[in-house]
């Protein structure tokens, strides 16, 4: 297996490839990728973004790139709802066991889905970069929200920046809670 460093060299050269952004070779398979890295690694993964998103549009101009981090975009949600101060006065007085119960419904798998397709508007974006998955958890499962994005995305490449372990199989958050069965993705870089 590649180094890390060698692992993050080789995503530029990926997110640029035509076959890659045409989804060529998936047979037929949705154009989701994960890039699984150690928990440890995430604010050297959080840079490397940025730097990759820098050099997408200087390199690739006319490249269409949408980068949604999970936290922000529930957080968004959950304002746009009237409900993000409600929910924190709840977990100050309550606690995050209430706060989670109080969040289930309108954080529901197929509403963040939604909400997420919305903004990632797949028509008018070439790549979708998706990150905060660790920040996200437990309000969301990376594994539902996959399961709900599938009718929702297209042909656009969507890649997750993962903190954990994916077997081609499920996804292990954090490299050790409990392994979600997850098995449409490709692994972005291996």
């Amino acid at each position: 297996m590649s180094s890390f460093k060698e692992r993050l060299n080789q995503i530029l050269p990926r997110f640029t490839s035509r076959e890659f952004l045409n989804n060529a070779g998936l047979g037929n398979e949705i154009g989701f990728y994960i890039f699984d890295y150690p928990p440890d690694k995430e604010l050297e993964v959080r840079e490397h973004i940025t730097f990759l998103l820098a050099h997408l549009e200087k390199k690739m101009p006319d490249l269409r790139v949408k980068h949604i981090n999970l936290l922000e975009l529930i957080i968004a949600y959950l304002k746009s709802r009237n409900l993000y101060d409600r929910v924190m006065k709840i977990e100050k007085e309550k606690g995050s066991d209430e706060l989670l119960k109080a969040l289930t419904a309108p954080l529901n798998p197929d509403t963040i889905a939604k909400q997420f397709a919305q903004e990632a508007d797949p028509d008018n974006h070439d790549l979708v970069i998706v990150s905060g998955i660790g920040s996200a958890w437990p309000l969301l499962r990376s594994h539902n929200l996959l399961n709900n994005l599938h009718p929702l995305m297209g042909n656009t490449p969507l890649v997750m920046f993962y903190p954990g372990t994916y077997t081609g199989q499920g996804l292990k958050l954090f490299s050790c809670l409990k392994e979600n069965n997850y098995y449409r993705a490709f692994q972005l870089v291996p």
